[in-house]
């Protein structure tokens, strides 16, 4: 079941062109304020009429201006910030309002929910009673319970403190490990989106500046700007091997080990893994005595030079290490110094504790 979306709009003096396509999992639409996110999660569930749109979803056409499917009829469910809960009613009550706008759907369909987001507990609490993690988790189940066709999530963690934000991360994991719909995910927080997505379409000023797979998207040069040069970086595909007594994992890569704080995963465990350019070093000859754990070899791919202003002194460079692309932040100086060019072999050097335990997250392997 795949999302096809190509839409122009124009909203006061902000306009919308945009074009994408979101598979099963998680489609990130990344982006900073104002980028136009919000208006296409609105064009696509109906809430808005753009000036012309071509919506399908499953072959089915959602809109083909000037026909358009009304909200209704489009089962598409929807979660934003708030969880919109009805105060006056329990948990389970909550969830069961979902239920009413679905089909009839197969017995034992409100237990998979609860178990797949972990409600049981909560089920005869009201909204008041409840953190803004879990508050969120009923606002899925609830959403999820509707049969959605499709799952839009206007940046559900942004009212979320870390902590709560920690606590719901795992289950929008499994959300999307499971679920076998497309989820249009909107967040400008790039850890999430790393962390989460599948695809990531990168928007800037109601454009697509990149669109495709998260490990591509997320190390090409063209949405750096977007991303923050600070936040830029590499999504590695890795595999848990070993938890040591001393509070570090050991980490499988396709070009070797790396160590990182400890992840609470088991061993075998898939995962995705963000380093950021800004913390990777190169060298040229294999380094020895250091105190980073991390080193991995490889050849140059790519140098990108930003364009001339305030990062002028900087350049971007693509180091293949295995089957995985690392990105490396470094200095002009540095480049003409170690007389870094493409088909270069060098060494990128990271350290353990420049990769957080928010930069790891669970991930389900598919074939195919």
């Amino acid at each position: 079941m795949t999302l096809s979306v190509a839409l122009r709009a124009r909203l006061g003096a902000f306009e919308l062109d945009a074009a994408f396509e979101a598979p099963p999992g998680i489609t990130a639409l990344f982006g900073r304020s104002g980028a136009g996110k919000t208006s296409i999660v609105k064009a696509i569930a109906g809430l808005i009429r753009p000036d012309l749109a071509r919506i399908t979803l499953d072959g089915e056409t959602l809109e083909d201006t000037p026909r358009r499917l009304p909200p209704h009829r489009r089962r598409i469910g929807l979660v934003f910030q708030d969880a919109r809960l009805f105060p006056h009613l329990s948990v389970a009550a909550n969830l069961r309002f979902g239920a009413r706008f679905a089909p009839p759907q197969p017995c034992g369909r409100f237990d998979e929910v609860v178990a797949l987001l972990g409600l049981a507990p909560l089920l005869t609490r009201r909204p008041r009673a409840l953190s803004g993690g879990e508050a969120q988790r009923v606002a899925l189940g609830r959403a999820l319970l509707a049969s959605p066709r499709l799952l839009l999530m206007d940046e559900p963690l942004a009212s979320l403190d870390e902590a709560r934000k920690a606590e719901i991360l795992p289950y929008i994991e499994r959300l999307r490990d499971e679920a076998r719909i497309p989820i249009l995910y909107v967040s400008h927080a790039l850890p999430e989106i790393a962390r989460l997505a599948t695809t990531v379409v990168a928007l800037s000023a109601g454009r697509v500046v990149a669109s495709g797979p998260a490990a591509e998207v997320l190390s090409d040069v063209a949405a750096f700007p977007i991303m923050g040069r600070q936040q830029a970086g590499a999504i590695l595909p890795a595999r848990v091997v070993r938890h040591d007594a001393d509070g570090l994992t050991e980490i499988a890569v396709s070009a070797g080990s790396l160590w990182v704080p400890r992840i609470d995963a088991p061993a075998g465990a898939a995962l995705r893994l963000r380093i950021r350019a800004r913390d990777v070093t190169l060298a040229t000859r294999r380094p020895e005595h250091l105190s980073a754990l991390n080193v991995l070899e490889g050849v140059i791919e790519e140098i990108a030079l930003p364009e001339p202003g305030r990062d002028a002194a900087m350049a971007e460079v693509a180091l293949r290490c295995g089957a995985d692309r690392i990105r490396a932040r470094v200095t002009r100086r540095s480049l003409k110094a170690l007389s870094l060019t493409p088909g270069v072999r060098a060494w990128a050097v990271a350290k353990a504790v420049a990769v957080s335990r928010r930069d790891g997250g669970a991930f389900e392997e598919r074939e195919g």
